[in-house]
């Protein structure tokens, strides 16, 4: 990963300072989602921190699984999860799931029992949430707070042994109901669920919450540095709580930072699922949502979102970024990497009706205007040919220098060509257009006589491919689709996907693979979409257009 942007962050020092003091003899960080839907690119963020981290200070970094809600977690995620986080170049030293250590956490939950600080209350979760107060009032105590150990042990086993139904009864801790923080009100660290879990299967019918399982999955790990988002700040009281009176031999340290917003961007899991559920998209992978296999499928490189979470820095501060910066940093990973191309996606017939009917030749194009050791190509050439639809108008705009009848543009690589006439359907819609060319002005040829002010690409209509051409634009048309008071499903973008049908030059797509990416001349940025191309139709997305007005501040 060399060459990749380093930043320090508040985070990087409290490490620095831990390992000065020797706090630590070395660090131990982790990535823990909840495999209950696809990691987007808010979760990239916190990957590149938490192995980044430990890459640099030569630690460890472990892969969890936060399996303690069986009825929304399935397998599926787990897979993806694994391949997101290999894909962006991380590799995790060790692999765990919560519900490895449902033995140790039940356990400890009756240790909390024993010292009179856990409880089976019979409220339900309506009767609880009234009884826990506001964030002015206090709580008050649930009628069974008082239960004595021994009726509370005996409880909690019957609670284990699936004696009770679902919401019937739940494990509390003990701590205080007039706490000025509400997560310190008898939170619940137990409840009661009749679900097959994708680990375990039947053998558990109560689960932890997670407010409970988390500090004891990062003490059981030895994890010196618990790193999550700010929505957690509160919570930290509880999760030391939770260390402390469990007793646990490591402690280790929470530390927050602010999360990744991004404008046109929903970043909410249980939105994007239902995006893929109300089939607004045609899957979690869909090039236009902002999940890690999403990016992949549209084109997006590993290195360019590793070098966008880079710059972005780690703070306190919650900050929307604008998402046009990801793409900077791809356009600038793609330039020295992606082929060149021609591909025409509005095609428009082009014939040379003085060149050699049952002639061709080969013409020379670079690979890579950006990088010259990818070397040149032979591109076939011959008297019909598609350009852009747009490359043409009969009655040209005002400084408009491309093709139009009488005018004489160069076509990239080839001849100066000259419309001479066009030739329309019966409803009037330009159907071709026939030129001349100037068999003297072949690129490269030394011509030195008249110039022309614009070069067109083109395709040979004889020696192409037919394609088709996926242009994306935002799913999401507010910029601040999380916090503005209109539902994010009023916000879709009718226009995010629109598909075109049009030619590629055949050289560049004779060894091409799904996710192949190529930079279509004055075009774009295009990747082999991995879902529907395949040899017998070529489908590309467009990853980003060449150009964008974003510039990054430096």
């Amino acid at each position: 990963m060399s060459g990749e942007r380093e930043n320090s962050n508040f985070i990087r020092n409290i490490v620095i300072d831990d390992l000065k003091t020797g706090k630590h003899d070395s660090i131990i960080t982790r990535f823990p989602p909840e495999p209950n839907g696809y990691l987007h690119i808010g979760h990239a963020k916190s990957i590149c921190l938490n192995f980044g981290l430990a890459k640099e200070f030569e630690g460890r970094v472990n892969l969890r699984f936060d399996d303690t809600n069986p009825v929304k977690e399935d397998v599926e995620y787990v897979d993806s999860i694994k391949e997101d986080v290999s894909w962006l170049g991380f590799d995790w030293n060790e692999l765990h799931f919560a519900s490895d250590y449902f033995e140790e956490m039940h356990k400890r939950a009756v240790l909390l029992i024993n010292k009179g600080l856990a409880y089976v209350d019979d409220l339900n979760a309506d009767q609880i949430r009234e009884y826990r107060g506001t964030l002015t009032e206090p709580g008050k105590e649930s009628p069974y707070r008082n239960r004595s150990v021994k009726e509370n042990l005996d409880l909690f086993e019957r609670m284990k042994n699936g004696e009770f139904a679902d919401g019937e009864k739940v494990l509390r801790a003990k701590i205080d109901m007039a706490s000025p923080n509400i997560n310190f009100r008898d939170p619940v660290i137990y409840r009661i669920s009749h679900s097959e879990h994708h680990n375990t299967g039947n053998k558990w019918c109560i689960y932890p919450m997670y407010a409970f399982a988390h500090p004891l999955e990062d003490a059981i790990e030895h994890i010196t540095h618990s790193i999550c988002t700010l929505e957690f700040e509160d919570q930290r009281p509880f999760y030391d709580w939770v260390v402390r009176e469990t007793e646990m031999d490591s402690v280790p340290r929470q530390i927050e930072f602010a999360r990744l917003n991004m404008t046109n961007t929903v970043m909410s899991k249980r939105k994007l699922k239902q995006l893929v559920d109300e089939n607004v998209t045609d899957g979690w992978d869909d090039p236009r949502m902002p999940t890690i296999s999403g990016l992949r499928r549209r084109g997006y490189t590993p290195e360019s979102i590793r070098n966008f979470c880079s710059e972005i820095g780690v703070s306190k501060a919650d900050s929307t970024i604008d998402s046009q910066m990801l793409d900077f940093f791809l356009r600038e990973d793609l330039q020295p990497k992606a082929p060149l191309a021609m591909a025409v996606i509005d095609p428009l017939k082009l014939v040379i009706t003085n060149y050699p009917e049952d002639e061709s030749e080969e013409i020379e194009i670079e690979n890579n205007a950006k990088n010259e050791e990818m070397g040149t190509r032979m591109v076939s050439f011959s008297r019909e040919l598609y350009v852009e639809r747009d490359d043409f108008m009969e009655v040209p705009a005002k400084k408009y220098f491309r093709l139009f009848p009488g005018n004489e543009v160069r076509l990239k690589g080839g001849y100066f060509v000259k419309c001479n006439e066009v030739i329309k359907d019966k409803n009037g819609n330009v159907i071709q257009i026939n030129c001349t060319y100037d068999p003297e002005t072949r690129s490269g040829s030394g011509f030195v006589g008249r110039k022309v002010k614009a070069t067109i690409h083109w395709v040979d209509a004889n020696n192409c491919r037919p394609a088709e051409f996926r242009l994306y634009e935002p799913l999401i048309l507010d910029n601040d689709p999380e916090n503005k008071g209109k539902h994010f499903l009023e916000q879709i973008n009718e226009n995010s996907l629109i598909i075109k049908n049009g030619f590629v030059e055949k050289t560049a797509t004779e060894n091409l693979n799904k996710n192949d990416k190529l930079q279509f001349i004055r075009n774009g940025f295009y990747c082999v979409d991995n879902k529907y191309s395949s040899d017998d139709k070529l489908v590309f997305n467009r990853i980003v257009p060449l150009k964008s007005s974003f510039k990054l501040n430096k």
